[in-house]
C-alpha cells in the first residue's frame, strides 16, 4: 500500500487537530516531550510510517531555499523546535512554544525504560566510517529500552545511489521500529522523503550529530549552553569547520527578523491600537462542485476560529476532490491557520488533490508572504 493509498479517516481527523503552527515558511508542532514520545509510541504501535524532523534554524534556511527539503518538513508526521532560534522566533511572534526539543533529547528520553514499557529496535544509517557501527555496539551494552539492530554507512554518494535496492533491503531487514539517519540535514531530509514509501521502519528521522553523541566521538554541550541558546558554540569548538554554517545562518536569521518578524509584529500593532479593527467571527460556507470542493471564509482566519472550519475541512478531504479556499472576504490570518492550512495541503496531496486559492487580497497576500508561505499561492 502506498503512502498515499494507506490514509485513514482516523487518521484525517489527528492531522487536521495537529497543534502545528506555521513558523515563518515551516509547519512547528507544540507538543511537549511527554506528547512527543506518546506519538512515537503510538506509531510503532500501529506500524503507521511516522516521518518526524527536529528543525532548527539551518533546517529553517535551507526550507526558504530549496523546495524538497521544504516538502519533507510539510509532510512529516510531527515537526518539533530543536534550536532555541526557533522558539525565540515562535515566542516573538505570540506562537506559545512550550519548549525546546531537540532531536538528541527525544532519543535520550526513549532510552529510558521508564519511558517505554518495551524495548524499542534502532537502525543507525549514516555518519561518518564506523561511527553507526560504534554506536551501535555501545547501545547494545548499556541498560535502558532501546536495542540497535543494525547500522549502516553509506559512504558519501548521491541520494540516488544511497537509495539503492539493496540499502534499502538492508534496513527493512532488520526489522527496525526507529530509523535514525544522519547524512547532514539536507541529504538526510530528501532522503527519508524519497523512501518513504519503501522504508518499512515505522519512525524515521534525520538525527544528525545524535549518532556521534552516541558512540562518543562528540560531547553535547553543557546543559546550561543548551537552555540559553549557545549550542552552537560549543559545536563550533567541537567541529570548527561549521563556524561557516553557523554565521550564515546567523546573517539570514537577522534579515529574517528585519523583513518578516518586525513587519508582522507592526502590523499587528498597527491593527490593535491605530485601527483599532475588532476581531471577526468566522462564517464559512462549503459548496461541492463536480471536481472540487469550494469553502468560502468571511472573516478572521484565527486561532480562536479553527473550530468553525474544522469540520468543512475534514468533509471536503473526505469529498476525495480538489479543493478551492476563498478568502475574499477574509482580512486575518494567523500562523495557527496557517499550520492548518497546511495539514489540509498534506493531507489533499497524499489522496492526489490540490489545495487552492482565490480572492486572496493584497494585504493577505502580505500575510502569506510575511509568515513565509507565499509558496501556497497561485
Amino acid at each position: 500500500m502506498s503512502y498515499h493509498e494507506c490514509m485513514k479517516t482516523s487518521d484525517v481527523f489527528h492531522q487536521l487537530t495537529r497543534e502545528v503552527y506555521g513558523v515563518l515558511g515551516m509547519p512547528i508542532d507544540i507538543d511537549d516531550m511527554a506528547a512527543v514520545l506518546r506519538r512515537i509510541k503510538r506509531a510503532v504501535a500501529d506500524a503507521d510510517p511516522f516521518l518526524m524532523s527536529t528543525a532548527n534554524l539551518n533546517f529553517l534556511m535551507t526550507s526558504r531555499s530549496n523546495i524538497e527539503f521544504r516538502d519533507s518538513l510539510l509532510l512529516s508526521d510531527l515537526c518539533t523546535a530543536d534550536g532555541m532560534p526557533i522558539v525565540w522566533l515562535g515566542r516573538l511572534l505570540g506562537i506559545p512554544i512550550k519548549q525546546r526539543i531537540a532531536g538528541a533529547d527525544i532519543f535520550e528520553r526513549l532510552r529510558s525504560a521508564e519511558v517505554y514499557d518495551q524495548r524499542l529496535r534502532v537502525y543507525f544509517f549514516g555518519g561518518d566510517d564506523g561511527i553507526a557501527a560504534a554506536a551501535c555496539k555501545k547501545l547494545n551494552t548499556e541498560a535502558g529500552a532501546l536495542t540497535c539492530v543494525g547500522s549502516l554507512y553509506p559512504g558519501f554518494g548521491s541520494i540516488d545511489e544511497m537509495s539503492a535496492n539493496a540499502v534499502i533491503d538492508a534496513i527493512n531487514a532488520s526489522h527496525a521500529d526507529f530509523l535514525a539517519v544522519a547524512l547532514g540535514a539536507h541529504k538526510g531530509q530528501i532522503w527519508l522523503l524519497r523512501n518513504h514509501d519503501r522504508l518499512r521502519a515505522p519512525v524515521r528521522v534525520h538525527l544528525g550529530a545524535t549518532i556521534n553523541f552516541q558512540a562518543g566521538t562528540l560531547k553535547r554541550a553543557p546543559e546550561q549552553m543548551q537552555k540559553w541558546g549557545l549550542e552552537w558554540l560549543w559545536r563550533i569548538k567541537e567541529e570548527p569547520h561549521l563556524w561557516r554554517r553557523y554565521w550564515n545562518d546567523g546573517v539570514a536569521l537577522l534579515l529574517l527578523l528585519l523583513k518578516h518578524v518586525v513587519p508582522l509584529l507592526l502590523m499587528k500593532w498597527w491593527d490593535n491600537l491605530i485601527v483599532r479593527t475588532a476581531p471577526s467571527p468566522l462564517r464559512v460556507k462549503q459548496v461541492e462542485h463536480h471536481e472540487s470542493v469550494t469553502i468560502e471564509l468571511n472573516g478572521d482566519a484565527t486561532e480562536k476560529n479553527l473550530g468553525n472550519v474544522l469540520p468543512c475541512f475534514e468533509s471536503a478531504v473526505a469529498a476525495a476532490k480538489d479543493v478551492v479556499v476563498n478568502f475574499t472576504e477574509t482580512r486575518q490570518i494567523d500562523a495557527r491557520f496557517l499550520g492548518l492550512i497546511l495539514m489540509l495541503n498534506k493531507l489533499l496531496k497524499k489522496h492526489g488533490h490540490k489545495l487552492e486559492f482565490m480572492g486572496v487580497s493584497s494585504r493577505m497576500a502580505r500575510l502569506f508572504r510575511l509568515h513565509g508561505f507565499e509558496f501556497l499561492l497561485p
